[in-house]
């Protein structure tokens, strides 16, 4: 009787508390740790806005809009969108396709003296435009970007805002 009570204790004791290793004990349990699968790859950008990949993840772009200005501000940040990329590039430019019209952003770098970003050596870019002020999506080409590091140039690379690519 006494090893029944000590078997019925430790039977409690381990639905109370689960299993050491969630994967082992029961796989399809609603607790049991989903295993990422190659398609679930993705990085979530910093600022909440469009993460544009560079190249076969070589950096990102990361484009957030503030209707009320008309400003789009582009992030550039490291593979894996593990951090800020700043570059000695001072702009560069988006061909964006708004209904049946092709506008340019001209995206500008931005000195930010919190963080010590100069232009020319930043990771933030803006661009204004009146008709970002209504427009919520449109198709994006980035004609060119060069990072001014050997094989950094990255050319037309489309997306859409505020999909990403």
């Amino acid at each position: 009787m006494k090893q029944l009570s000590h078997l019925a204790f430790a039977l409690i004791l381990g639905l109370a508390f689960g299993c050491a290793k969630k994967d082992d004990c029961c796989p399809n349990c609603e607790h049991a740790e989903k295993k990422p699968t190659a398609d679930a790859h993705h990085h979530d950008p910093p600022h909440g806005g469009t993460a544009v990949t560079l190249g076969d993840e070589e950096g990102h772009l990361e484009f957030v809009r503030d209707a009320a200005t008309g400003k789009l501000t582009a992030y550039l940040l490291k593979p894996h969108m593990t951090g800020f990329w700043r570059t000695s590039a001072t702009q560069f430019e988006v061909a964006a396709k708004v209904g049946d019209k092709t506008e340019t952003l001209v995206f500008k770098a931005v000195a930010n003296a919190a963080t010590g970003e100069t232009i020319g050596d930043t990771a933030q870019f803006e661009a204004q435009a009146d008709w970002l002020k209504t427009t919520e999506r449109f198709d994006g080409t980035l004609t060119e970007l060069n990072l001014n590091l050997p094989g950094k140039t990255f050319k037309a690379v489309g997306f859409n805002f505020p999909k990403g690519n």
